[in-house]
């Protein structure tokens, strides 16, 4: 048991080792720039599409089980109530970072592989060069952004898919269904939901790195952080969502 227990408590300890180290990282000069730029830029021009094309089926099916409740006790015109509940504070910080996960993620974690088994993080570090610093700094930061940028687009997308289907499908009044947006949803949720966004983007970020920098084994190891990025994530973002929203609800703000 203590044999088996001992590895898990080593790779908990260089994960953490590793958010120490970049966190400080991010405020070291010279920032590298050029990294972070090219970084968001890859990572946004991987994501966008794939967030548009999940969130349209994952909130218009949401929506419709909402409508289908209002309809039995007769509230219809509440239907942007529910949409602004599903698509603000659940779906949209979700769908956007499970996108990023997928497939941001895994392409950073084959990237920071493929560098430790070519031993290129090995020369960086002999040359005195900080991998921390020029390769994951840059990385968590550039997730942060684009997964706040993906937030925005798929809250407008997730709002006008519900409004199209619940005012042509559902038969809803358009103008009640915008005036009742705001109805269980204000500033208090909206920041909320960001700063889940942004928790759920810094962790992705940092799994990723991790098992990439650690992959051993050739190609294949490399093959199996990839996977493990995806299942190790998605646990991670379940948890930390769990947690936020409960502790939000306790609070009652």
């Amino acid at each position: 048991m203590a044999l088996a227990i001992k590895p898990a408590l080593s790779r908990v300890g260089g994960f953490v080792s590793l958010v120490g180290d970049s966190s400080r990282a991010m405020f070291r000069r010279p920032f590298p720039l050029q990294e972070y730029l090219e970084q968001t830029v890859f990572i946004a021009s991987v994501s966008i599409l794939p967030a548009v094309f999940v969130t349209i089926p994952f909130t218009v099916v949401v929506q419709f089980f909402i409508n289908q409740l209002l309809q039995e006790i007769g509230a219809t015109d509440l239907a942007g109530g529910g949409s602004g509940f599903v698509v603000i504070q659940e779906l949209g910080p979700f769908c956007s970072v499970l996108v990023v996960a997928g497939a941001g993620a895994t392409a950073v974690c084959a990237d920071l592989g493929s560098r430790r088994i070519r031993e290129e993080l090995d020369a960086m570090e002999t040359l005195g060069l900080d991998p921390m610093h020029r390769l994951v700094a840059p990385r968590v930061l550039a997730f942060t952004t684009v997964a706040l940028g993906l937030f925005g687009i798929v809250s407008v997308v997730g709002l006008v898919g519900t409004y199209v289907f619940s005012v042509v499908i559902g038969g809803a009044s358009p103008g009640l269904f915008v005036s009742n947006l705001t109805l269980v949803t204000g500033a208090p949720e909206f920041i909320m939901a960001m700063i889940k966004t942004l928790l759920f983007g810094v962790t992705a970020a940092w799994v990723a790195c991790y098992l990439g920098m650690n992959a051993k084994g050739g190609p294949k190891g490399v093959g199996e952080a990839v996977n493990q990025t995806v299942v190790v994530t998605l646990m991670v973002l379940v948890v930390i969502n769990s947690a936020v929203t409960t502790v939000y609800l306790q609070l009652g703000v």
